[in-house]
């Protein structure tokens, strides 16, 4: 029995639409089935819009080499497509002596990854590039920038769609299973719902991966992961921002710290924080904002009072808990569970933005296309 479609990519999030693109371009038939009325409304719209360098990841994980790939991808998609960017650099600041050793120790994992332009400064030399910045040392990041992520899924998906791929809004998946001649049975609701036969599947739904490949019968239970939800707080400066890059403090263990990143338009904008939630849930608690300018006056002590505005949050989709170490990329194929033609993709959490095209090829490559 012939499939309805060829490759089904659940998600539109910007790396289902990443896949979708990447697949299109090989040549696939594709269709993207997506629970929203439109692309990118969950998590791929809730982040720092960072382009990342690849600093602080493991040294051989797939965080750390799918970063850096995907790093020189994205900058030239940009560059060819005309998204919108900047590569503005980071400054990753020691606000104590003690610190300064730790600065070292990070840029030696930077260039494991192949961050090959990391140096460090001293305090003197990081406030003639940032007056208002206060530290003992710092390293500089030239590779770090910032990207309309808006921008950059209506591109995937507009490279997409001119390669044939089709997509289904407002269709969210129910459950499926794999039939025994391989071909995957998707069901799904919404004011019309529909049923339909897959060759391939790419779960790519962000938060709720873990819970999508549990309700696809015919897959081993064992390596699906369970999900914590990590949420972030965000907040923007009233006023224009002193600072003309990124300034990242000492990493504190869930996150990278309540750093300071900026817009296309030079606005400044602190966060995000760490709080491990149940659901999710995107409302702002603007008494949050408490924590955020003790955590800022480290760096950038003359942050005025009520200086800080509720921006918005995020939730990180983690696949290890509370006090563990961060959990690596899983693009759990059929090397993973052992079903043909099906990829997970769990814990996609930062850098995926930045990775997005370099998880696409590798989602590519794991169907065997």
């Amino acid at each position: 029995m012939a499939a309805d479609i060829d490759c089904l990519v659940l998600g539109a999030g910007v790396v289902g639409l990443a896949v979708a693109r990447e697949l299109a371009l090989a040549g696939r038939e594709v269709l993207v089935a997506e629970a929203a009325g439109s692309i990118g409304t969950g998590i791929s719209s809730r982040n720092s819009e960072v382009i990342h360098a690849g600093i602080y990841y493991p040294p051989g994980s797939l965080k750390a080499r799918l970063c850096a790939e995907g790093r020189h991808l994205l900058y030239g998609y940009c560059r060819e497509r005309g998204i919108a960017h900047a590569r503005t650099g980071k400054l990753i600041v020691a606000g104590r002596p003690e610190q300064i050793r730790q600065l070292d120790a990070i840029a030696e994992n930077a260039r494991r990854n192949g961050v090959d332009d990391i140096h460090r400064i001293s305090g003197a030399q990081a406030r003639q590039l940032e007056p208002a910045l206060a530290c003992e040392a710092a390293l500089v990041s030239p590779s770090t920038g910032i990207i309309d992520s808006h921008g950059l899924m209506l591109a995937l998906q507009g490279d997409a769609q001119n390669r044939g791929a089709q997509f289904a809004f407002h269709s969210p998946f129910l459950d499926g299973q794999v039939l025994e001649n391989g071909v995957f049975r998707m069901n799904f609701g919404g004011a019309e719902p529909m049923a339909l036969t897959a060759a391939s599947v790419v779960n790519a739904t962000g938060l709720h991966a873990p819970s999508v490949a549990r309700r696809l019968a015919g897959q081993p239970t064992r390596h699906i992961p369970h999900a914590y939800f990590c949420k972030g707080s965000y907040f923007t400066l009233s006023s224009r921002s002193p600072f003309s890059r990124l300034i990242y403090p000492m990493p504190d263990g869930a996150g990278l710290g309540i750093h300071l990143t900026l817009d296309l338009a030079g606005r400044a904008r602190f966060g995000p924080d760490t709080e491990w939630v149940d659901g999710e849930d995107y409302a702002l608690d603007p008494n949050r904002a408490s924590l955020f300018y003790a955590a800022i006056r480290r760096y950038w002590p003359d942050l005025p009072d009520n200086a800080l505005e509720p921006g918005y949050t995020g939730i990180r989709p983690k696949i290890s808990r509370a006090g563990q170490p961060p959990a690596d990329f899983a693009i759990a194929g059929p090397a993973t569970h052992g079903v043909h033609n099906l990829i997970n993709l769990f814990g996609i959490e930062s850098p995926g933005l930045t990775a997005c095209l370099a998880i696409a090829r590798a989602a590519r490559q794991a169907l065997g296309f």
